[in-house]
């Protein structure tokens, strides 16, 4: 039943509050009036666009009236059997633990889900499965790479790097004119995890393949297991000290919004961030032109490609009271135009086969790899939260031994693989 046997496992509480309310569905009394349903949103910066998307549902229509929620706990609603009806939102290891153990209901007799482009299909599947249902609709990836400074390549006669020996010749010509090659923010961990670490992890190996590796082997990952943190991402952790190397010297208390006004003002080259810094730089400096590339942590340009994560994407629960209006909603919610809109308004990438193709020229660079299926997830994100994996990163990216981090690393999985 789990892809994801152990790792996204939850408390028995999770379990009993799910089968308490697999029977609710359907029992709403019906009033003659709307349905009313909860719309759980939470992304910050898009909030005010879906608010107006659900203003404009609720008056072209009178079945179905939406309430958008934008501030309830979304674990504590599973468990006490009163989650929002429709859920738009991140998804990670910790919503694919609600779709394992059946919470969230099938969504594969709406249309649009035959039009979800398969190898997208395929990240939420790589987090966890239900058997004989397609739970969540992806609504929009988010594409990340390495943020460039487009003016300064141009003035050092540096073109984009394809392979690793162009990318340490590119830091070096930067050095050697005065401009800092990276800007890092190792100030805060997650920074640091899902941009240099995950960048150079993707860009060297089958990241959903080792964790299934990972998986099978449970408590027996540790120093004799074919496949282990230590040993798989050694070469990938010591690429990303090299890289870290060419940073600037004040990265260990530099932080997200400090790396943002630095790019704005031309400070370094290149930056390890994703879209969402796009709009933050341009803050600053509405008119700098920026580019990206994926990271080329090998010298074959084939193995280019970019990170990605379902920035948003769309759920049901089993104990919604209204799921046909729920349905409903997320019909609407799916329709192409209203997807096209929100992923050129936020810098998203469609999921659908006949999604628009992006145009903001700050993200066209990844373009090609995402229209082709050169994707991974980022590592850092396959593992629980109880692991803190960001952390480990961030010691390590600031100087702590590479073996002794990843082998701690490989300590916590076999210990929380006993406890699962």
């Amino acid at each position: 039943m789990e892809r994801r046997r152990w790792r996204s496992r939850t408390a028995v509480t999770l379990s009993v509050a799910v089968g308490l309310t697999l029977g609710l569905g359907g029992c709403a009394a019906d009033s003659g009036g709307p349905a009313d349903i909860t719309f759980h949103m939470s992304k910050p910066e898009a909030i005010p666009y879906f608010r107006e998307l659900t203003k404009k549902f609720n008056a072209e229509q009178s079945d179905v009236r939406v309430t958008l929620d934008t501030a309830s706990n979304l674990s504590a609603g599973f468990l006490r059997g009163n989650p929002p009806d429709v859920g738009l939102l991140n998804y990670n290891e910790e919503m694919a633990r609600f779709m394992e153990r059946g919470a969230l209901s099938d969504l594969s007799d709406l249309p649009v889900a035959e039009r979800i482009r398969p190898d997208v299909q395929e990240l939420v599947d790589q987090y966890a499965t239900y058997p004989g249902r397609t739970s969540v609709l992806p609504y929009s990836v988010a594409a990340a790479s390495v943020i460039y400074n487009v003016e300064l390549f141009e003035e050092n006669g540096v073109d984009v790097p394809t392979t690793w020996d162009e990318l340490i010749a590119a830091c070096d010509t930067f050095e050697a004119a005065g401009i800092t090659p990276i800007y890092s923010t190792f100030k805060e961990p997650w920074s640091v995890g899902q941009g240099l670490f995950d960048y150079t992890v993707g860009g060297s190996i089958d990241v959903a393949g080792f964790y299934d590796e990972l998986d099978e082997l449970g408590t027996e990952v540790g120093p004799d297991s074919d496949v282990s943190f230590e040993k798989t991402l050694k070469e990938p952790v010591e690429r990303m000290v090299e890289l870290a190397g060419y940073s600037n010297d004040n990265a260990a208390s530099r932080s997200y919004g400090d790396g943002n006004v630095a790019m704005a003002k031309g400070e370094a080259a290149m930056y390890m961030q994703g879209p969402w810094a796009l709009g933050e730089i341009a803050k600053t400096d509405p008119d700098l032109e920026l580019g990206t590339f994926p990271l080329p942590v090998t010298d074959d340009p084939d193995d280019l490609k970019v990170r990605v994560n379902l920035d948003l994407a769309l759920w049901v629960p089993e104990a919604s009271t209204e799921k046909e209006a729920a349905k409903t909603f997320v019909s609407y919610l799916m329709e192409q135009d209203t997807l096209d809109e929100y992923n050129a308004e936020f810098l998203g990438f469609g999921t659908t086969v006949d999604a628009a193709p992006a145009t903001d020229e700050r993200i066209l660079g990844m373009q090609e790899y995402y229209d082709d299926g050169r994707f991974y997830q980022g590592a850092s994100k396959f593992v629980p939260l109880s692991i803190p994996t960001d952390n480990y990163i961030q010691s390590i990216a600031t100087g702590a031994d590479v073996d002794a981090t990843l082998r701690r690393l490989d300590a916590d999985w076999a210990r929380l693989a006993l406890r699962g």
